[in-house]
């Protein structure tokens, strides 16, 4: 087991100092990356925009976009396991399997 190593990173102008690690550091940065994004996308022109705000509605953007892309993934899984029942009802009554 690794131990987490101090990684900085640059969220709305200021900085971040979280424990990672190594093997995870990539995809940190690239968290990071997309919530200073989707951070200065809320924030918009308002520099004013208290900060807490921004950050909690950037999160609830992400979380529903999470949240859409599970439903979607559970749709898929049902659908899959629909199609892999008839495959097995079909193959067992080619096989003559009661």
């Amino acid at each position: 087991m690794s131990a987490n190593e101090p990684v900085s990173v640059h969220i709305l102008d200021r900085e971040y100092t979280v424990g990672v690690a190594p093997d995870e550091r990539s995809s940190l940065m690239a968290a990071a990356k997309l919530l200073d994004s989707r951070m200065r996308e809320v924030r918009g022109s308002n520099r004013m925009a208290a900060v807490d705000r921004v950050a909690v509605l950037a999160a609830l953007n992400l979380a529903h976009e999470l949240q859409q892309l599970r439903d979607e993934q559970h749709a898929r899984n049902r659908e899959v396991e629909r199609t892999l029942q008839n495959l097995h009802r079909k193959l067992d009554g080619a096989l003559g399997t009661p």
